[in-house]
């Protein structure tokens, strides 16, 4: 029923600039929420920082549950912009994958996994669809590094994705919500490590996204 009541909000006529721009700052506002205070974050707060009144975002969003579907669904799609631009765009392959790691960092890659965990249809077509060409676009970027050999080989796409989401959130509880400036330094230090020659032999497999769909 969830899915139907998405489906339908997705059919409904086009939004009036102010409208769309309103329904764009409440998404924006709710990502940057929930990476510094979680998914449960009350409304009220998503709305201050958004500017706008609770009434407008019930206007755009049924519920909570809809309104962080959408919040899923704009970080993945933002992220694979970034990976699918990187790669058309950077000359060298690793500056390619460093430019997208920076990037999804500010797109509030941190967000997705509480977003993903706070009770989601995760098999709903929207979230497939993007997930699909997230991982597809990471994966071509991981690919080329590779194939270049500026990428170490025993990582896969889904090692990227769980330290990406590990080094661009607070750590639970900590109160650290100006986490912002150490987030492109830590970024940095991994990319180094992921950097040909690799320096040490990883424990375990590599990890695909398949991997963390299906973990326990």
């Amino acid at each position: 029923m969830a899915a139907d009541t998405m489906t339908a909000k997705s059919a409904q006529p086009r939004l009036r600039a102010d409208a769309l721009r309103n329904r764009e700052r409440i998404v924006a506002a709710a990502r940057e929420v929930i990476v510094e205070c979680g998914a449960h974050i009350p409304l009220d707060e998503i709305a201050r920082r958004a500017g706008v009144g609770n009434a407008t975002i019930y206007r755009h969003f049924t519920d909570r549950r809809e309104l962080i579907h959408h919040v899923a669904l704009s970080v993945m799609s933002r992220v694979a912009d970034q990976a699918e631009s990187a790669l058309a765009e950077e000359t060298d392959t690793f500056s390619a994958l460093r430019r997208f790691v920076h990037a999804a960092a500010d797109e509030h890659i941190g967000a997705l996994c509480l977003l993903l965990s706070d009770g989601l249809d995760k098999e709903h077509p929207d979230l497939i669809a993007t997930r699909d060409r997230l991982a597809d676009g990471v994966e071509a970027l991981m690919g080329a590094a590779k194939a270049d050999g500026k990428l170490r080989t025993d990582i896969g796409v889904g090692d990227l994705m769980v330290a990406l989401n590990q080094l661009t959130r607070p750590l639970p509880g900590s109160d650290c919500v100006d986490f912002e400036p150490f987030v492109h330094r830590h970024l940095q230090l991994f990319l180094d490590g992921l950097h040909t020659p690799a320096r040490s032999e990883l424990p375990g497999k590599s990890v695909t996204l398949e991997d963390l769909q299906h973990r326990p």
